[in-house]
């Protein structure tokens, strides 16, 4: 890879927002699990679910105050790299970005301070209500965050002003209800939910391994199994939501995401297993299951996916057409309120390509010098890296099958087996910890690698997005983020492991009284009620 500006600054914003990914999961599962742990605190009183509400919320805290310093870091990068790109299309992409801020992380950000500091000063039921509202201000922030990055995926509800040289919004509601927007919020919330429970079981398992805080375990894998249960259950139906959007969205990503060089007669098959060679535009060994690529991306056994030629030559056809519109675009620009009405009706027909004739800036300064070649090659450039995308697509399914089968055997032991589980199983429970993470980084590769060459799909290539830069301002700043990511991320570890290690801290006397109270009940099956003395002979 040659160290341009254009590959510095794609480099840059990869490391520092699949950095900041690592935190986003775990504060949407977490977020939702306190709450959840917490209702049944306030719905039975007793003491062991606030301290579980309490210790899960202290790891959920110091995630989301290194998210947030991650995070905030990354939207400086659209000013400082992507400058182009924010001119071009920021009426559009700021809105989401905006209402995020105000509507999402504000509640958010607010309620966190509540919940944490609130407990001797709010009555159960209303803190109860403060760590709902920080979970749907988790989720909310997601929301608009998706709703933004679905725009860069599937560019609806707004067009190009040949008179500002921008994209306009023309629609907010379909800014909003974008199908692939749509999609990747469901998808994505309930990966984090997915990554939350692995780590809740995980470090649950860790405690029983140990003999340690067994009851905050027992209960905590209960809980962790159940909602994962039904959250990877789901990443699974959305998932395949997503592929059936990208079918008419996002034609060429799905195709590469399959290496499926050649148009399959329907219904097209999925290839399990193959190693992609785009030089010679085959897949060796490849190993295919009939039927399941057209039912998944079609639900139909009658439409055909295109493959990558197929959509290669569609390329080239548009790029012709988008040479048109650049020129009469020209035209309008030289003459503005003088070009005649005919050039204006010329770029109307042709303007939905115009990005296409922008891939030609990478080989001539003004696309109507291209030559053939220079169109060939940049047809061509419409395929993005087919095996990485391929391989990183299979990892991220075959972790989701594996989080399933995990979550069915310990809701299975949970509830049918008196909460007893085999060391053999614990053991695997905390080497899978890591996991989620694996499958939700390649989940996001594939969603923004798969995207190239675009910035924004169909409208702006991502070589044309960057600011005027120098490399050597990239490699300064690029040296100074992966510092400062770098030592987050060492105080995030750190701090995770120190509060793993101590384990519950908060409410320990008092839970330890209730559940000595509690069991002294059960076996004497004497009347009292659980808050009574254990301490008084129940004979006297």
């Amino acid at each position: 890879m040659e160290l341009d500006v254009v590959e510095l600054s794609r480099l840059q914003f990869a490391m520092t927002a699949m950095f900041h990914f690592l935190f986003v999961p775990l504060t949407l599962g977490l977020s939702a699990l306190v709450a959840i742990m917490e209702t049944v605190y306030v719905m039975t009183g007793r003491p062991i679910w606030r301290q579980m509400t309490k210790f899960w919320g202290m790891l959920f805290g110091i995630n989301f105050a290194i998210g947030v310093a991650t995070g905030i870091t990354m939207e400086f990068q659209f000013g400082m790299n992507w400058s182009y790109y924010s001119h071009y299309v920021g009426d559009v992409f700021g809105a989401p970005l905006a209402i995020e801020g105000l509507m999402a992380f504000f509640l958010e950000a607010t309620f966190v301070g509540l919940f944490f500091f609130g407990w001797d000063r709010l009555k159960p039921v209303q803190h109860l209500m403060v760590t709902w509202l920080v979970a749907i201000g988790s989720n909310f922030s997601a929301l608009w965050i998706l709703i933004a990055n679905g725009w860069m995926q599937n560019p609806v509800g707004a067009e190009f002003n040949p008179d500002t040289m921008r994209m306009e919004m023309t629609s907010f509601t379909e800014v909003l209800f974008n199908e692939v927007a749509q999609a990747k919020f469901v998808h994505t919330v309930s990966a984090g939910y997915v990554t939350a429970s692995v780590f809740v079981l995980g470090v649950s398992a860790w405690y029983l391994l140990k003999g340690r805080h067994t009851r905050l375990a027992r209960r905590s894998i209960t809980v962790a199994a159940s909602f994962g249960l039904a959250s990877a259950l789901s990443v699974v139906v959305l998932g395949d939501e997503s592929g059936y959007s990208a079918s008419h969205t996002q034609k060429m990503k799905l195709a590469s995401i399959e290496a499926m060089w050649e148009t399959h007669p329907a219904p097209a098959p999925f290839t399990a297993f193959g190693l992609p060679d785009r030089a010679a535009r085959e897949t060796h060994y490849a190993i295919e299951i009939p039927w399941v690529m057209g039912l998944i991306g079609t639900r139909s056994t009658t439409e055909i996916i295109p493959g990558i030629d197929e959509l290669v030559a569609e390329a080239d056809a548009r790029i012709r057409s988008g040479l048109i519109a650049y020129d009469a675009l020209m035209t309008l620009r030289a003459d503005r309120a003088d070009a005649p009405q005919v050039i204006r009706d010329r770029f109307e027909r042709h303007s939905a390509d115009l990005g296409f004739a922008m891939l030609l800036k990478r080989y001539v300064d003004d696309p109507r010098d291209a030559t053939e070649a220079d169109i060939a090659m940049a047809a061509d450039d419409t395929v993005p890296g087919v095996a990485p995308i391929f391989w990183a697509f299979r990892i991220m399914v075959a972790l989701g099958f594996a989080f399933i089968a995990m979550m069915v055997y310990f809701f299975w032991r949970s509830s049918f087996r008196q909460q007893s589980y085999p060391r053999w199983a614990l053991r695997i429970a905390v080497a899978m910890i890591p996991a989620p993470w694996i499958a939700a980084e390649m989940g996001w590769f594939v969603a923004e690698y798969g995207r190239q060459p675009w910035t924004v799909d169909g409208v702006l290539p991502t070589a044309l997005s960057v600011s005027h830069l120098g490399v050597s301002d990239l490699l300064f700043s690029l040296a100074g983020f992966f510092l400062f990511y770098t030592v987050l991320f060492v105080v995030e570890m750190g701090l995770m492991l120190k509060y793993i290690r101590k384990g519950p801290f908060e409410d320990v006397e008092e839970t330890e009284a209730w559940e000595a109270r509690h069991e002294h009940r059960l076996s004497t099956h004497d009347g009292r009620g659980p808050f009574a003395d254990a301490a008084i002979n129940p004979a006297e």
